[in-house]
């Protein structure tokens, strides 16, 4: 899957950014403890340049512990980077943000407020952690994604502003599969989406990864051996059926999606940094490919 979604708010926001990026002291970056590379917006380490950098991963809740600790120490050793795991849950966690930023730039701080951009893709938990911080209403929140959608300025009152920005996604996510892994978490408006094609390709994934979840979920009669078995099995289970006892496979998969992004199947997280390692190196591959047949199309048409 390719996804190609950026609303028109998105792309004034990714142009106010570049404005703002130069008044600030050091970046917050939210990004889904569930898939912390899909999530993880390209475009910001460009921007950012040498600032610092704080990448949250919310709703770590809902994701494998160990697998959010793998990705907090990749993520540590890049240059300026902290990283602090976050969830609705423990909001005294969150609340540590301000000390650490204080402490990530500390001759600043002594002598003028942080000035803080905080940003991350749709649905991802910025304005439900801007409202904590703030320890009042200012941001508005919602299950659908793109919620936020114009920039603002909040002083904390404690020696930080922050400078938040709406959900943005970037034009082209190229890598298929941080396409699927952001579609089945709801970062991706589901008007946008096939929820088949991406229940199986969740399907598949638990099948390889998380057995055991579907089973303690679903409770199998049987182990499916492919994701169309999952889908059948769940389908029958739900009766999510059409004339003639067929599956629904769209209402099915509407119902294994919910289930997903409730958390409702376990904590559960859908990249590794091997893994990602893995399809970067693949889709290196595929773009020289690309690129390769692209000059050859171009020197036939002149010769």
């Amino acid at each position: 899957m390719q996804i190609q979604w950026y609303p028109g708010h998105m792309y004034k926001a990714g142009k106010e950014i570049k404005k703002t990026i130069s008044q600030v002291d050091l970046v917050i970056e939210i990004i889904d403890a569930r898939l912390p590379f899909s999530s993880e917006n390209p475009i910001l380490a460009k921007l950012r340049g040498d600032k610092p950098c704080i990448k949250l991963l919310s709703k770590s809740d809902l994701a494998d512990d160990a697998l959010t600790l793998q990705w907090q120490n990749y993520f540590e050793q890049q240059r300026g980077v902290k990283t602090l795991a976050i969830s609705q849950f423990h909001p005294e966690k969150a609340r540590q943000i301000p000390s650490l930023c204080r402490k990530m730039l500390p001759l600043k701080a002594k002598d003028r407020t942080i000035n803080v951009l905080i940003m991350g893709i749709p649905n991802v938990g910025k304005s439900t952690l801007i409202n904590l911080l703030a320890n009042r209403m200012i941001a508005k929140t919602g299950n659908e994604p793109a919620v936020t959608k114009q920039q603002q300025r909040i002083d904390l009152k404690n020696g930080v502003v922050l400078f938040d920005t709406p959900g943005m996604m970037w034009p082209n996510v190229e890598n298929k599969n941080s396409g699927y892994r952001l579609a089945v978490t709801g970062a991706i408006k589901d008007t946008a989406i096939r929820h088949d094609d991406v229940a199986f390709f969740a399907a598949d994934y638990l099948l390889q990864r998380y057995p055991e979840c579907l089973q303690q979920r679903y409770n199998f009669e049987t182990a499916p051996e492919t994701e169309l078995e999952v889908m059948e099995a769940i389908g029958r289970k739900r009766g999510c059926l059409r004339v003639g006892k067929q599956i629904d496979f769209d209402k099915t998969a509407k119902i294994l999606l919910a289930e997903l992004r409730a958390g409702k199947l376990g904590k559960i997280s859908y990249e590794t940094p091997t893994m990602i390692e893995q399809e970067m190196l693949e889709l290196t591959v595929i773009q020289a490919q690309k690129a390769l047949k692209k000059g050859q199309r171009k020197k036939n048409r002149r010769s």
